[in-house]
């Protein structure tokens, strides 16, 4: 994608299917998938332990996954943000791992051009096992080559033998034809072997150059290749007059459905995608087209065979604010994607990330609230707040944990939710807030600044919330990064950087809740 800070702008529910593998769409049989041995994750002191990776005095941006010798291999771009000591540009790095928690360290996989190089910057893009070999195919930026009349972006490669040591090609990059198109705008291409014609398809993020708004000329483009090198570039695969553009896209099939992912900044932060019952379309959009909220972006998937998942990052604040701009990399988040009966994605945490939390905290609350009556016993807290608002509060937040409950509310109740990280005087913390009256999910603090609504801009979902119907909330954090999932279907990031401690609880107001099966481990 392209490197940039992120500025803040301003319903589901069916049986779930099971995930149907989809590996064999996107990997062309070759030698290589017998011949190459496993990668071994056994040696414990080459691991880094993190709910939510990055590297170390560093951050990263758009992770690029592959399932490859019995692990997912998760390519990165590296952000040391610290030009005078490291210099320009970005690498791809690579980590592995088969439990999202515990990260091999493999150092770094394609290193930076000089500013003569059309790949001073290697942007996102794409890696397959295919012809025997593996292949990344990557974008080639250079700002400094618009100055010169040169195209900044263009479409590069890289082969490896076993995922260890990469070459470049040396082919003449790939760049946006002309014509049509934006010369600047071409890039994240995502290439796998199209099974129903026979050749290798190539999908990148681009722009026209005219026609329509600026701001609605994104689109996914369509190339075909028959031997990974020769590209011709076909109509476009998605061009449907929306966005800015279509970054970091990724397409799948599963069960009946193909689904495309692109990323956009348009209205909203967001990674969306699309479904169609074919590679041709018409691509449909489902009724809630987003995975996640503003703090969750550029996300990639790969299955291993049988389950699916969603590699997206959670970005930094400037200066390490609550009230800071959103800033371009961070950590990497994963969710699990499931599919209900219409085709629609959902996500839950992977069983692996919250198994990793496993010791429970011993339960002791105190109550704060003005006229309501709270009740907390045993693994559980009833609230009656009519026309007020009542909270109970338990002990300190490990900075790393999992906080999870189910609960149910009385009709004509207004906020239900989870309190982080609060003073004991109450005047200060975090909050996962239900908003019934709005069918809605918001993260939001207190004290806020004058200018602030009552949530953080962009970090709410929308969610089913019926009176009786219980609720299930399972939240996970570490250090300043957090992700809360719903019913194991509507999850939603967010950034805690203002307060650092503080003690952890639960409240509803003007209506009554109870809070069953509470519990924080850590």
């Amino acid at each position: 994608m392209e490197r940039r800070k992120f500025i803040s702008t301003t319903s589901q529910a069916a049986a779930l299917m099971p995930l149907i593998p989809a590996s064999s769409f996107f990997k062309r049989k070759s030698p290589v998938d017998t011949v190459l041995p496993e990668i071994s994750l056994d040696t414990p002191h080459e691991f880094h332990r993190s709910l939510f990776y990055k590297p170390v005095n560093a951050w990263a941006g758009d992770f690029i996954p592959l399932f490859a010798k019995g692990a997912f291999q998760l390519f990165y771009l590296q952000d040391w943000r610290n030009r005078e000591e490291f210099g320009e540009g970005t690498p791809w790095f690579r980590v592995c791992t088969n439990d999202f928690v515990h990260f091999k360290e493999c150092g770094e996989m394609i290193h930076r051009g000089t500013k003569a190089e059309q790949d001073l910057y290697i942007f996102t893009g794409s890696a397959i096992e295919a012809e025997g070999k593996f292949h990344i195919f990557y974008t080639g930026h250079n700002p400094y080559f618009a100055a010169l009349g040169k195209p900044q972006q263009g479409i590069m490669h890289a082969v490896s033998d076993d995922l260890e040591h990469w070459k470049k090609t040396g082919e003449p990059p790939f760049f946006a034809p002309k014509g049509n198109y934006e010369p600047n705008d071409w890039r994240d291409p995502f290439v796998f072997w199209n099974d129903d014609d026979k050749e290798y398809n190539m999908l990148c993020a681009a722009r026209f150059n005219k026609g329509i708004p600026s701001r609605r000329r994104g689109l996914t483009a369509l190339s075909t290749s028959k031997d990974l090198i020769h590209w011709q570039v076909k109509d476009p695969f998605y061009a449907p007059g929306l966005y800015i553009t279509h970054e970091c896209p990724d397409l799948f099939k599963m069960g009946d459905w193909w689904y495309l992912i692109f990323s956009e900044y348009t209205d909203l932060v967001r990674t969306r995608y699309r479904m169609s019952r074919s590679l041709k379309g018409p691509w449909i959009i489902p009724s809630v087209d987003d995975f996640d909220g503003h703090a969750f972006y550029a996300a990639k998937t790969a299955s291993d065979g049988h389950n699916r998942f969603l590699f997206g990052w959670n970005p930094t604040r400037s200066n390490q604010s609550d009230r800071g701009d959103w800033n371009w990399g961070g950590n990497l988040v994963v969710h699990e994607l499931r599919q209900l009966a219409n085709g629609e994605l959902t996500v839950c945490a992977p069983k692996t990330i919250a198994s990793a939390i496993g010791t429970p905290n011993p339960l002791h609350f105190d109550i704060h609230t003005t006229t309501g009556q709270i009740t907390a016993g045993g693994n559980g807290v009833q609230i009656k707040a009519p026309g007020t608002f009542g909270a109970a509060l338990a002990g300190e937040m490990p900075q790393r944990c999992r906080i999870e409950t189910t609960v149910t509310f009385d009709k004509g109740t207004r906020f239900i939710g989870l309190i982080f990280r609060a003073s004991h005087d109450f005047e200060n913390a975090y909050f996962v807030r239900l908003d019934i009256a709005r069918q809605r999910m918001v993260f939001d603090k207190w004290p806020r600044s004058k200018s602030e609504i009552p949530f953080m801009v962009e970090l709410e979902r929308p969610l089913k919330l019926q009176p009786d119907t219980p609720v299930k909330l399972q939240v996970l954090i570490d250090g300043t990064v957090g992700v809360v999932y719903c019913n194991d279907q509507v999850a939603m990031n967010f950034r805690m950087y203002d307060f650092r401690t503080g003690r952890w609880g639960v409240f509803a107001e003007q209506g009554a809740a109870a809070f069953s099966q509470l519990q924080l481990c850590s």
